[in-house]
């Protein structure tokens, strides 16, 4: 998945389309390490020394941040990784959010950031290049489309197949649209999310896919006409495939075994499924449909 961006340009070729499978089931890189060891594990790999350096793209949205703000705390993935923090003995002012584009996240080389937290699903593709933590949220992919459109009330598999989907590149939306809905008509690729939301818009697609609590908040919140009224559905979403999201480290960084022994610790004691149902829990609330 991605989040939403406001910036509107240029459509990409789907010539262009990197492919990205989705693995269910797929595993973390890395393994848990002792709380024990964590403190001189994490202060010999700081990217900045003394600080928690956190990657996520900019503007962040609502219901993953609040207001544009991931040092507030409030969202999900805010709220995630001061969790984190505390967990592994580090003090929220010793976390600095710095912005990372997400398509520049998982190219291969230096991060200029201990993780990012973005959304950003685990893939075995994207694996090859970046280190993924275990699963912070485990994802269920759903159809926004306008409100009156013939895919809000007609969507059967053999239906949804006839329709025009579009959706930004490289994103696990659109593998979703080729690997599982496999429409007759190619998908049509953008370079950025807001630019397929555009298309929705103006008629030029019929829908996009995308997770389920943004396109939740896409359609409640977002897509607007110029009256500013709303004029988008979630039509359903998907049952899962093992898609999850995972905090993303350079290839091979050694804080993943402490981050993912924190990540455990906040599963055990409930409160990944405290914040899950805090931040996430009325975008969820939507009907399954298949493929």
């Amino acid at each position: 998945m991605r989040n939403l961006r406001l910036a509107l340009a240029g459509l990409l070729s789907a010539s262009t389309l990197t492919v990205v499978t989705l693995g269910a089931g797929a595993s973390a890189n890395a393994a848990g390490t002792s709380l024990a060891t964590c403190k001189s594990t994490i202060s010999a790999h700081e990217y900045a020394k003394g600080t928690l350096t956190v990657a996520t793209d900019n503007p962040g949205y609502t219901p993953w941040f609040v207001n544009n703000s991931p040092s507030n705390g409030k969202g999900y993935e805010s709220a995630v990784v001061y969790a984190i923090a505390k967990v592994l003995g580090i003090s929220n002012s010793k976390v600095k959010w710095v912005t990372e584009p997400f398509d520049n996240s998982y190219t291969p080389g230096p991060k200029p950031f201990d993780f990012d937290i973005n959304e950003i699903s685990y893939t075995a593709a994207r694996a090859k290049a970046v280190t993924f933590s275990k699963s912070y949220y485990d994802v269920q992919q759903s159809i926004v489309a306008l409100k009156g459109s013939k895919i809000a009330k007609d969507h059967s598999p053999s239906q949804l197949k006839s329709y025009l989907y579009g959706d930004q590149i490289g994103t696990t939306g659109l593998a979703y649209i080729n690997n599982y809905i496999k429409p007759t008509r190619p998908a049509r690729v953008y370079s950025t999310l807001d630019q397929a939301v555009l298309a929705l818009q103006t008629g030029q697609i019929d829908a996009i896919v995308i997770d389920t609590p943004t396109g939740q908040y896409m359609a409640s919140s977002q897509i607007v006409n110029a009256k500013k009224k709303l004029i988008a559905t979630q039509v359903g979403q998907f049952p899962s495939v093992g898609e999850h999201y995972g905090l993303l480290f350079a290839k091979n960084n050694a804080m993943v075994g402490c981050v993912n022994t924190a990540l455990a610790t906040l599963r055990s004691n409930g409160t990944l499924a405290s914040l899950q149902k805090k931040w996430l829990g009325i975008y969820t609330s939507v009907p399954t449909i298949k493929p």
